[in-house]
Order: structure tokens, then C-alpha cells, then sequence
């Protein structure tokens, strides 16, 4: 397979936020905030490169929108060329992980970030229809890939 973007620009990771005593604390009420959502998608693998999707910048915290008394978490994510045929898959990779880690009282909206993909309207179509999305994640092929991408790799 040829790699469609040979010299992808690569960023420095976050450092890891330190967990505090009180989110330790199971008695108190800990809403979910955009840090939270981050920590769990930057760590998923992009599928033509040995990178993660924070290395890339294809996801940043200030991309995620949390709403706790709605329910909602929303993510843009940005693929890092204009035509990237993975853009779905990555997509996909983004909204499996969240469903798998969060409570299911969350709807979750993964969306590219507007004006950096050629295709933006058709691919957030489909991360957008749930019909289309349960078809992709039934494909035993599609479900093996996302799973390779969300896996956390020890380092």
C-alpha cells in the first residue's frame, strides 16, 4: 500500500495530566471535560502511520466540546491532507472509542473540522448516520483495523 502522505508533520504529545486526590475520590461528582475526552482519543493509532492521532494533530483538546447537562460530546478532528482517504476510518476509530469508554447516556458527534478535507460533507454524513456506522462496525475487516488503531501500545 502506498502511503498517501509520506512526510506527515509530526508534533510534540501533551504531557499527561496528573490525577488529583479528588478525582481519586469516587464520592465526589466528577463531570467529563474536554481534557478527559483528549486523554482518550490521542493515544489512537492513525492507520497508515506508526503515530498517534495527537502526534499528528488530528485531534486537539480545544476541538472538544462537552456538555454535560445535554449529554453531548462533540469532536472535530482534522485529517492531515486535504484528500486523506482514512478520513472516515479515523472517524470511526474516534466515535468506537468514546462509545466503548463512556457512559451511554452520552451522544457522541465526530465531525471533521470544517475546511480541511475535500470530502468534509460526505464523510461527516456518514460518522453521522448510526445505520451506516453499525453496516461499517458489522464489516469483521473495518472492526479488525479500528481495533488495531484504538489499541493503547505499550511503550
Amino acid at each position: 500500500m502506498e502511503l498517501e502522505n509520506i512526510n506527515p508533520h509530526v508534533y510534540k504529545k501533551i504531557s499527561d495530566r496528573p490525577i488529583l486526590p479528588e478525582e481519586e475520590d469516587n464520592d465526589v461528582e466528577d463531570e467529563f471535560d474536554s481534557r478527559e475526552i483528549f486523554d482518550l482519543i490521542r493515544t489512537i493509532n492513525d492507520p497508515e502511520h506508526p503515530l498517534t492521532l495527537e502526534e499528528l494533530h488530528v485531534v486537539e483538546n480545544s476541538l472538544i466540546d462537552v456538555d454535560n447537562q445535554n449529554n453531548t460530546i462533540k469532536v472535530l478532528y482534522t485529517p492531515t491532507i486535504p484528500h486523506c482517504s482514512m478520513a472516515t476510518l479515523i472517524g470511526l476509530s474516534i466515535r468506537v472509542k468514546l462509545l466503548r469508554c463512556l457512559p451511554s447516556r452520552f451522544k457522541v458527534h465526530v465531525e471533521i473540522n470544517p475546511g480541511t478535507h475535500a470530502s468534509e460533507h460526505a464523510v461527516n454524513k456518514q460518522l453521522a448516520d448510526k445505520e451506516r456506522v453499525a453496516a461499517a462496525l458489522e464489516n469483521t475487516h473495518l472492526i479488525k483495523v479500528i481495533n488495531q488503531c484504538i489499541v493503547n501500545k505499550v511503550s
